[in-house]
């Protein structure tokens, strides 16, 4: 479905920010994951929305926006598990993957929102969030599409309401139109400072940036891969 008109012309209302939103066909065991599993760890579809909420006490909040197949939202809730993170993901088949993630590893600092994340950034109170995650997003290459971009003022202006201050945003891609555009979008801003000191600051993957399937698929196509760190000013 296309966009309203009266969003069209504004880059930074542009909601639609992904593509198609199942791909093959479910497994059974797969639709009993999102009928049982899901429900229990979804994020409520409408209130606001804040740490108590979600986990019933004042543990510290990360976000992940567009996780994939939720490998590294699993990693990170693991290896943290008095965080809560927060995965937003539109599509059904990352959403299942995720949910398998939590299962196996009988994760219980998971909460889930299939859909936007636009939805929850815009429910959450102003500096309740610790860390943000956006990695390997769509880069939506042609220049006619650089308004679905994530990396767009709209929506990083909600990363930043949702950021404490000390908060950190975290952005990987392998795509060098991402790249650059994601620096020229940052860079404008007044409210993030960019870690980097060299450029082994973006270049390698630190230690506790647990990988994804689409970086290894990037390396094996022989593309690099930038990790980009901006904390809340």
């Amino acid at each position: 479905m296309d966009e309203p008109a009266s969003q069209r012309s504004d880059p930074t209302t542009i909601r639609r920010l992904y593509g198609r939103r199942q791909g093959h066909p479910l497994r059974v065991g797969q639709a009993a994951l999102l009928a049982d599993l899901l429900p229990r760890i979804a994020v409520p579809a409408e209130g606001a929305l804040d740490a108590r909420t979600l986990f019933g006490d004042d543990r510290p909040l990360w976000l992940e926006i567009g996780f994939g197949r939720g490998e590294h939202m699993a990693a990170q809730a693991a290896a943290h598990p008095d965080v809560g993170l927060i995965g937003a993901e539109p599509f059904v088949d990352g959403v299942v993957g995720a949910l398998m993630a939590v299962r196996d590893g009988g994760l219980t600092n998971v909460r889930i929102h299939h859909g936007d994340a636009l939805n929850v950034l815009e429910r959450l109170p102003p500096a309740s969030l610790d860390r943000v995650f956006l990695l390997h997003p769509d880069p939506w290459p042609k220049a006619r599409h650089a308004k679905r971009r994530f990396v767009n003022p709209g929506p990083i202006d909600l990363i930043a309401r949702a950021l404490k201050p000390g908060g950190e945003l975290r952005i990987g891609t392998d795509h060098p139109i991402y790249c650059r555009w994601t620096l020229m979008v940052m860079g404008q801003r007044r409210d993030f400072r960019w870690l980097a000191k060299t450029p082994a600051d973006f270049l390698q993957r630190p230690a506790d940036w647990p990988p994804t399937r689409y970086e290894a698929k990037a390396r094996r196509l022989g593309h690099e891969v930038w990790y980009f760190r901006w904390v809340r000013q």
